[in-house]
């Protein structure tokens, strides 16, 4: 057998060049452990990745070394991905329609995918609003679970049904799937409204400005992800920090003081998806009006 042939394997039919090399140094995580990875969460991932654009944070070298973000197709794509023009930008998105395109991310070396919250077909017609809580310094992660509920407790008051997932960081997000009828702008108006009432309602405890400075003990509630250029990380992503850790749909029932994110690992969430239901299974049925 050659060196070439050696030093390449075939997972889902794609072919995955260098499978030893490691992308996190800590655990060891090899391109084929990431690639098995995305393999055993595929049925889950792909309802809330496939069809959509992706901004993607590739590490080739893997995690420690040089990363960057990637939002265009750019040269040397694989086969297995497919590229969208979308009208406002010179050059055309990625996006995944299977489990291929997963594994031909993984051999460009991606360690984040951050979908749009709009599909191919419409992508000027977003279909989920995320809500995202990032909790400054000298607070827990049970106060950031707590932010979680009141904002589904508030959108419920509206009429609306919110999904919870880590981020695989320290904080959460809340998403509300929509009808595919409101343009970006009115997306982000609502979702700055409902997170201004809650900086208005608790000063002490939420803020929706970006300075750092501010945020001590309390929550960012980041509006500013309902956009085409700031995306946010997409359910069952890894990210390409220590850990491996990844961005986990939960139920609500979960979101509470004791929720700890650690075992959403790499290594934790096939198991998890092996004995629990999907919390998110109701999402795309949703196509929910926002309120006047």
């Amino acid at each position: 057998m050659s060196a070439q042939a050696e030093d390449a394997v075939a997972i889902a039919g794609v072919r995955l060049t260098h499978p030893a090399k490691v992308l996190y140094p800590e655990q060891g995580i090899t391109k084929q452990d990431l690639a098995d990875y995305y393999l055993a969460v595929a049925d889950r991932m792909l309802p809330h990745i496939a069809g959509r654009p992706l901004t993607l944070v590739r590490c080739p070298a893997g995690r420690q070394k040089k990363c960057f973000y990637q939002r265009h197709a750019g040269s040397g794509v694989p086969g297995e991905l497919d590229e969208v023009k979308i009208a406002g930008f010179d050059e055309p998105y990625l996006f995944v329609k299977d489990a291929r395109g997963l594994i031909a991310l993984v051999q460009m070396g991606v360690l984040e995918i951050h979908p749009w919250g709009a599909r191919v077909d419409r992508p000027d017609r977003p279909d989920r609003i995320v809500f995202d809580l990032d909790p400054g310094d000298g607070l827990t992660f049970g106060d950031v679970a707590a932010a979680a509920q009141e904002v589904r407790a508030r959108l419920e008051r509206l009429g609306l049904v919110g999904f919870a997932k880590t981020t695989g960081g320290k904080g959460m997000h809340v998403v509300v799937p929509v009808a595919r009828r409101y343009a970006w702008p009115a997306v982000k108006a609502f979702a700055k409204a409902t997170a201004e009432a809650m900086a208005a309602d608790a000063p002490d405890r939420y803020l929706t400005r970006i300075a750092k400075a501010e945020r001590r003990g309390r929550i960012f509630i980041d509006y500013l992800r309902n956009d085409p250029t700031a995306t946010a990380v997409g359910p069952y992503s890894t990210r390409a920090r220590p850990g491996a850790p990844v961005a986990t749909p939960l139920a609500w029932d979960e979101v509470s003081p004791a929720l700890d994110p650690a075992p959403f690992t790499i290594a934790g969430v096939p198991r998890r998806l092996a004995g629990t239901p999907d919390p998110w299974a109701e999402i795309g049925k949703l196509a929910q009006a926002l309120p006047r």
